[in-house]
């Protein structure tokens, strides 16, 4: 039998190497833009769902309202303050696909921007993987599928524009891959710093992810989507959203 800690850091790797999936694909392969926009969009409603019926309905069953409340927004304040600040230094369009993003001759510091800005994206999805274990429950199988679809096209379209952006190969690829080893180690911490904690803790934790997520997907993956499938966005992200929807009730 694996420890759980062990268990909570290998779902981590595992979701956050769907970035790496991505980012190769998205370097190595010319998928249309379109197409890429597509996959964020159905990536957009998966994460919708699962932060809507998994994360804060969790929260809200562990601690209640209130801890439930001020984690959400906390998390929201902080991933937007910290975005805004990335943002003014060149990571504002680290989702995009096209040429939206700049390359360090326009805007010197821009790549650790966008490294940073990755990073910032990523951890609080896996911080809840490891937490979903606290209890003995066993892994949250949907948090971990909505993570992992959402974070190829995360990777796909940033490497894409990347790669436009003039970025070496082993940039990119480093990048993602340092980005998974980190997921599975947020995931791991995830489980391994709250489980003394209280009831209160752990579901305002959770709700912080929630309130990061939320914020993210509409700052960075909903701009890719619309911008090159305005006319089908919607549709594409509730077919994302039913997929975890269902999945999530089969789970309980």
């Amino acid at each position: 039998m694996i420890p759980e800690w062990i268990q909570a850091g290998l779902w981590g790797l595992l979701s956050g190497g769907a970035l790496l999936i991505g980012a190769a694909i998205g370097y190595f392969v010319e998928v249309p833009q379109r197409l890429i926009a597509s996959i964020m969009a159905f990536g957009s409603g998966v994460l919708f769902s699962a932060l809507s019926f998994e994360l804060m309905d969790e929260a809200y069953k562990t601690g209640g309202f209130d801890a439930t409340a001020v984690g959400f927004l906390g998390g929201a304040i902080v991933y937007t303050t910290v975005n805004y600040y990335l943002s003014k230094r060149g990571a504002q369009h680290r989702k995009r696909s096209g040429k939206q993003q700049f390359s360090e001759e326009d805007n010197k510091g821009s790549g650790l921007a966008i490294a940073v800005g990755a990073l910032l994206d990523g951890i609080p999805e896996s911080i809840v993987i490891g937490l979903s274990l606290l209890g003995g429950k066993g892994v949250s199988v949907v948090a971990v599928v909505a993570v992992f679809l959402s974070n190829i096209p995360e990777g796909l379209s940033s490497a894409a524009g990347m790669k436009n952006a003039g970025r070496s190969v082993g940039y990119v690829i480093g990048i993602w891959a340092g980005i998974a080893l980190i997921s599975g180690l947020a995931a791991l911490l995830g489980y391994t710093l709250f489980q003394d904690y209280s009831n209160d803790v752990i579901a305002a934790t959770t709700a912080v992810a929630a309130g990061a997520i939320l914020a993210m997907l509409v700052d960075t993956m909903i701009p890719e989507a619309f911008d090159e499938t305005h006319e089908f966005a919607g549709l594409i992200t509730v077919v994302g959203f039913l997929l975890a929807f269902v999945l999530s009730k089969m789970q309980g």
